[in-house]
């Protein structure tokens, strides 16, 4: 068993995160020690492990609590419960990205307009460009 430090050490992560996740419900203590501590079991640094993965493939505390509670209930989900999840997530993403092309594109066009030199920007076409959108 691990104290919430020394589980801290292990996992790379700070003793606030480790008090987040609790927060959140993403992490339970396992037991506590006679002084009270927190103390922590193998199984919950596997599944910090878990959490930290899940963070790193850009899911939300919700995305994960979803995930966790699917995989400690993974007799009676079902692949295809855990797979829309990441298929939702993965969706937004998408959006995300086709509305950053989207403005990429307006910028660029917005930029390969404007001749970019010393002259006096009432007559930048930026400007001008932006002006007459709003009209």
């Amino acid at each position: 068993m691990y104290k919430i430090g020394e589980l801290a050490k292990l996992s790379g992560l700070t003793v606030e995160t480790l008090r987040f996740y609790e927060r959140k419900g993403l992490l339970v203590p396992s037991a506590r020690g006679e002084n009270l501590y927190r103390m922590y079991s193998k199984q919950d640094l596997a599944r910090l492990r878990f959490i930290q993965r899940a963070k790193q493939a850009g899911l939300s505390i919700k995305d994960i609590l979803e995930l966790l509670t699917l995989r400690e209930h993974a007799e009676t989900a079902s692949c295809n419960d855990v797979s829309n999840v990441v298929g939702q997530k993965l969706a937004k993403v998408q959006q995300q990205l086709a509305e950053l092309k989207a403005f990429e594109t307006t910028l660029k066009t917005l930029h390969d307009a404007c001749c970019g030199g010393e002259e006096s920007a009432r007559s930048c076409s930026i400007l001008k460009a932006l002006d007459d959108a709003i009209e």
